[in-house]
């Protein structure tokens, strides 16, 4: 599949029920002052005309939406809509999440310091509901599941739900996360090609965190979706007697194969010395996260560094998901590739600001929302036609866009304490004794 987007303003009106949509625009948009109300009467005749005189009408399309850009306001009509067609009457979700829900539970000194609500699906479903990002999930979960949910998993009446206990003291052992070792202490069901829905998306994810995805469940996810994006987690994660998490080497996963009908994989640092990254950039896209150094993307023609956001970390838990949240998110709202990055980036640090899933302020999501429009409208007119190579370049303004989403941060601080203090923990420890000195540390932060 290829990222290429369209924009609707761009094609003339064709039928009574869009002109008559056209024309009920200024008086919803009454409220806007009256140089955005010109432009929309503009661009309703501009539309009409499209008819009769294409080539003026994209010319001046182009003019509008420079002139929409230097006064900050919105281009009437712009809507991105993607190759991925869908019916009239059931609109499908653009991304289909595969993954199970957990139980997490963080540990230090043999002591329970907090449970939350855990797997990767939970992370970017967090995400997209913030970006306004549609969606289905897949997720299995036993009777004893017990967080309150807007999205119902598939409840397994003789399974338990997924449980994870992560020790943040146990030191530094081998294939486990340097900041913390985690151990499976339940499994719910794996995810069967048979549960996932009989639909087309233009997006799907493969997320697992407890080993729940199958080899024949992601062949099905590159069947029915137009591009699949996998965490390596969901592949090469292994559980001993224990339960302690070990991984195991891409190409011994029993996945080896199905790298070429992907079109992302996603790895942190530590998971990626798994896999043959100058391999496998030869069959898909490799995103490799590195905590506080931001991101790389690798492909088949070349590679580039993201940058980074500044974090204090509270918990790392779920970090790498909503990066992989909040690039997918980035994509499907028409960003390029290396801009989306940025997205993923900022909700990868605002996630370890906080214990377990993240509670993001709606003034900040407001903000990303705004910022990620007015980033699309920019790239649109440098890309009026997109293609494979130029969704990898960084488009001019690249820096500027990152440093318009760093300010959104800027009115997170009260709201992080206040989701905090939300949060059970043992009254006689704080959330620095909990973590330690790490705690401390401005951006000193890893994905899981």
């Amino acid at each position: 599949m290829k990222f290429t987007q369209y924009l609707a303003f761009s094609l003339p009106i064709k039928t009574p029920l869009t002109l008559f949509l056209h024309f009920l625009t200024p008086i919803v948009l009454s409220s806007f002052h009256t140089l955005h109300f010109f432009l929309v009467n503009i661009s309703l005749s501009l539309s009409f005309s499209s008819l009769f005189f294409p080539s003026f009408f994209n010319g001046f399309s182009y003019f509008l939406k420079l002139v929409c850009l230097r006064n900050t306001l919105p281009f009437p009509f712009f809507t991105m809509v993607t190759t991925t067609s869908q019916t009239p009457n059931s609109p499908i979700p653009s991304v289909l999440i595969v993954g199970n829900y957990c139980h997490d539970v963080l540990l230090q000194g043999g002591a329970v310091v907090a449970e939350t609500l855990g797997g990767a699906a939970s992370f970017i479903s967090n995400v997209f509901s913030g970006l306004s990002v549609s969606f289905h999930l897949t997720s299995k979960v036993g009777l004893d599941f017990k967080y309150p949910l807007n999205y119902n998993p598939i409840v397994v009446p003789a399974s338990k739900t997924t449980v994870f206990h992560a020790y943040f003291d146990l030191g530094y052992t081998e294939n486990a996360h340097q900041d913390r070792v985690l151990k499976r202490v339940e499994a719910c069901d794996p995810i069967n090609p048979s549960d996932l829905p009989d639909k087309r998306f233009g997006f799907g994810m493969a997320v697992g965190v407890g080993g729940e995805i199958l080899p024949e469940t992601l062949e099905k996810m590159v069947e029915i979706c137009d591009a699949v994006f996998v965490d390596i987690q969901a592949l090469i994660r292994v559980f001993e007697a224990n339960g302690t998490v070990k991984l195991v080497g891409l190409n011994e996963s029993g996945f080896y194969h199905l790298l070429p009908r992907v079109k992302f994989i996603k790895a942190s640092s530590e998971e990626a010395l798994f896999m043959d990254v100058e391999e496998v950039r030869q069959w898909c896209c490799v995103v490799v996260t590195h905590g506080k150094d931001g991101c790389e993307v690798y492909w088949k023609d070349g590679e580039m560094k993201i940058g980074p956001f500044g974090a204090n970390q509270i918990d790392p838990t779920g970090a790498g998901d909503s990066f992989l949240g909040g690039f997918v998110a980035g994509l499907v709202h028409g960003l390029v590739v290396p801009d989306a990055a940025l997205v993923g980036n900022l909700f990868g640090s605002l996630t370890v600001a906080q214990i377990g899933l993240p509670r993001f302020d709606s003034r900040i999501l407001q903000r990303v929302k705004d910022e990620v429009q007015r980033r699309k409208l920019h790239c649109s007119c440098c890309f009026e036609r997109r293609d494979d190579k130029s969704s990898f370049t960084k488009p001019p303004g690249h820096e500027e866009f990152h440093d318009s989403l760093a300010s959104t941060k800027l009115v997170s601080t009260c709201s992080v304490q206040e989701c905090q203090r939300d949060l059970p923990r043992p009254p006689p420890r704080t959330t620095e004794q909990f973590i330690g000195p790490a705690a401390k540390v401005v951006s000193n932060f890893r994905f899981r």
